[in-house]
């Protein structure tokens, strides 16, 4: 039920900044003592800890320093409390976050963890801590202190986890009508609701994952391993850093905002990209429940075991101080219950091992070759990535996602399974070595983006007929045709030539869609009107190279015209089982073709006067306010940005569109850290990050990596203290 609190003081303690205690006060000086943070003329954070646990405490301090909203907002997140900070309207994710993450198991796991984790997660408490009693300014929205427990509740980088899948609106459908605690009537399902969505009709969607490349040393100009991190998230959801300690800690890359490891990048000795994974690894269970005694039970084989019950509390911010609604949770042996499927429950099973899953992330950064790289990964809590690895030995290595449970393919996993039949349970995890990898393929080169990995290395891929169907889901992809026609040709790497791989312009959806599209257009009569309307954009299209670039007309109207055609067929692409690049390529009618062109170019005229619309005066990067949302204004300045939505196959990925009020297209994801590392006696790389390294705007360092983004222009890491001279802005202590 909703609850509203009139104690205004709960309100105003949220909002009331840190005060610290005198012996936390000592304690924290104590340590920023043992820690040197040096912000090199990019605003990077380099952070220099006698201990692991010094350079954790630093490298939140940092964190906080350069944006301290998406530290806490990150964390709200992941501890379900957004509601509180945003309001009614976050209540369903928060429920369905509490679902998996309960604060007293996590303090139980705090309270269990090794002594050398508890000092790290001591540590990040600390520095977050310590930066809030530093600065009285800061008004943090609900966490005015942190304490170490809270790490373990976001312990995995990825930018949306595994819980993501469970779908807000059934979840509210199915416990939206509870009156009160202890209510046992759940809601009805959508079906009896109605569906709330509407379809756009686009089968293909902004892909949201990302690019790893390694480079064996045979095809290397210094015979040294090579990596290309490239992930495609949401602008500014990582920071780019370097944490070193005396323990043996040096990682350098990207960070999500408020976790103390990096989560993609590399030390001195290896390196590692994460991309998203096609994996079956999430099961749904339909549950037969009856109530009887008083209580629901759920049919398991021959027997009728209780449902478990137990009540959350999410509270959320009100106009008069803080609300509440009180729910009262079911579960199976399956998992939580998250829906309904006409007249059963359906439960959810995932990987949920939150200590774990930390301890994987922090080792793995520490890890010196493949041999500790490989161990670190059979504690199998990094659910939903694969891995890209390479090292200094000359070793590059594919990893496929490293948790995928063990199940009888007697079953159609991609559905919902019966929960009754205990055929249907999991029996343990595959090990590393029974699913999909790679090391040292003969082909000197591997590579992800998203597809699956029966493409990985050419003809030296893992294949598809040696593992469970679960294994993988996903196909192959314009973008891993890309990446694999680059790589095939490609001899003699330097960081050069890797970088311009990664930028390299080609699009390769068109390559069979604009002939099928030139021939509707030879096809069609000779009087037709609208053969007449488009003949010189379609001129212009055959002539066209398939690459993109700023000045590019063609590529404006491609994409234009690529979006129109998709829209209009993504249905019966839907329908026929294909892509909507093979539908448009073989089954579009004629007419389809040529109509979406037109609209397309009137599309394109009446934004921005013509059709003949360069494509860097609508394809834009601004970053105008530290918002978490940004806002867009076409008056406000923005540059132009080359490269595409990957949709298209471009390896650069810009997923950009028009907002309310804008006619050009803003960029809000794609494209974030990018980094191209060769290995050797020494490690030499180069990088950019998304705008800037810091979220404030009045600072030099929110905008400035702006033009070097849109363009390429990698610049220089500086990875050893040395390549700091020169190129240091301010040295200091935490709290100086």
């Amino acid at each position: 039920m909703k609850k509203l609190f009139l104690a205004a003081a709960i309100a105003c303690v949220s909002h009331a900044p840190l005060v610290a205690q005198a012996p936390d006060s000592a304690r924290w000086q104590r340590q920023a003592r043992n820690v040197t943070i040096v912000r090199d003329d990019w605003g990077i954070p380099h952070v220099f800890g006698r201990t692991d646990a010094d350079a954790v405490f630093g490298l939140m301090y940092a964190q906080a320093e350069d944006d301290f909203s998406r530290v806490e907002t990150n964390f709200l997140t992941a501890l379900g409390r957004l509601a509180e900070a945003e309001g009614e309207s976050r209540v369903w994710q928060d429920l369905r976050m509490r679902l998996f993450i309960d604060p007293d198991s996590l303090r139980a796991l705090y309270r269990a963890s090794p002594p050398w984790l508890k000092a790290l997660m001591n540590a990040w408490a600390d520095g977050l801590n310590f930066y809030l009693s530093r600065h009285p300014e800061v008004r943090p929205r609900v966490l005015t202190r942190f304490e170490p427990w809270m790490a373990l509740s976001f312990s995995e980088g990825s930018i949306g986890g595994d819980i993501e899948r469970v779908d807000l609106r059934q979840l509210e459908a199915f416990y939206g009508s509870q009156t009160g605690a202890g209510s046992q009537e759940p809601g009805a399902s959508p079906e009896e609701q109605g569906d709330r969505g509407e379809e756009t009709g686009l089968a293909d969607v902004e892909p949201s994952g990302s690019n790893g490349i390694a480079i064996g040393p045979s095809l290397t100009a210094g015979r040294h391993a090579m990596l290309l991190i490239n992930p495609h998230t949401s602008f500014f959801f990582r920071a780019e850093v370097q944490v070193v300690s005396g323990q043996g800690l040096d990682a350098y890359g990207a960070v999500t905002w408020g976790q103390f490891f990096v989560y993609q990048g590399f030390n001195e000795r290896i390196g590692w990209m994460h991309t998203s994974s096609g994996v079956d690894n999430i099961d749904e269970y339909l549950e037969t429940v009856t109530p009887r005694g008083g209580r629901a039970r759920y049919r398991y084989g021959n027997a009728d075991l209780p449902v478990g019950a137990s009540p959350i509390t999410i509270r959320y911010r009100a106009a008069s101080g803080l609300a509440e609604r009180r729910f009262t949770v079911y579960r199976t042996r399956h998992g939580p219950v998250v829906r309904r499927a006409g007249d059963r429950w359906v439960s959810v099973r995932l990987m949920n091992d939150p200590l774990h899953a930390l301890i994987q992330s922090y080792s793995r950064t520490k890890a010196r070759d493949y041999r500790a790289f490989r161990r670190v990964l059979d504690l199998h809590t990094n659910s939903s990535n694969n891995t890209i690895f390479a090292s200094a030995d000359g070793d590059i290595a594919y990893f496929h996602a490293n948790f995928i449970p063990r199940r009888d393919t007697a079953f159609d996993w991609t559905k919902p399974v019966d929960g009754s039949d205990p055929a249907t349970d999991w029996h343990g995890v595959l090990s590393v070595d029974e699913t999909p990898r790679l090391l040292d393929p003969a082909s000197g080169w591997l590579y992800n983006s998203n597809n699956a990995p029966w493409w990985a290395a050419g003809p030296d891929s893992p294949r598809r007929e040696d593992f469970p169907i679960y294994v993988e889901t996903g196909g192959e992809s314009a973008r891993g045709r890309h990446a694999e026609r680059v790589l095939a040709a490609a001899r003699a790497f330097t960081l050069d030539s890797l970088v311009a791989a990664a930028y390299d312009s080609y699009l390769p959806w068109f390559e069979r869609t604009i002939p099928a599209l030139a021939g509707a257009w030879d096809a069609s009569p000779a009087g037709d009107p609208l053969k007449a309307k488009v003949a010189d954009q379609i001129a212009l299209l055959r002539a066209w190279d398939l690459r993109w670039s700023a000045a590019s007309v063609p590529t404006s109207l491609a994409v234009f015209w690529g979006e129109t055609i998709s829209r209009r067929v993504g249905r019966d692409a839907r329908g026929a089982g294909l892509p909507v690049e093979d539908y448009v390529a073989t089954r579009a009618p004629a007419g389809a073709l040529l109509d979406a062109l037109s609209a397309a170019s009137d599309t394109l005229a009446a934004a921005f006067g013509s059709w003949r619309t360069p494509w860097g005066d609508i394809n834009r990067f601004q970053r105008l306010t530290g918002d978490i949302v940004q806002p867009f204004n076409d008056s406000g300045p923005s540059i132009p940005v080359a490269f595409t939505s990957a949709v298209w196959g471009s390896l650069a990925s810009f997923g950009a569109r028009a907002w309310p009020g804008t006619r050009r297209w803003y960029g809000t994801s794609g494209n974030s850290f990018v980094a191209a590392v060769e290995f050797g006696d020494s490690v030499r790389a180069r990088a950019v990050t998304a705008g800037g390294e810091s979220g404030h705007p009045a600072t030099p360092h929110f905008n400035d990596q702006a033009s070097r983004y849109a363009t390429g222009a990698l610049r220089e890491v500086y990875f050893y203290r040395a390549q700091l001279r020169g190129h240091t802005e301010r040295e200091y202590h935490p709290g100086q």
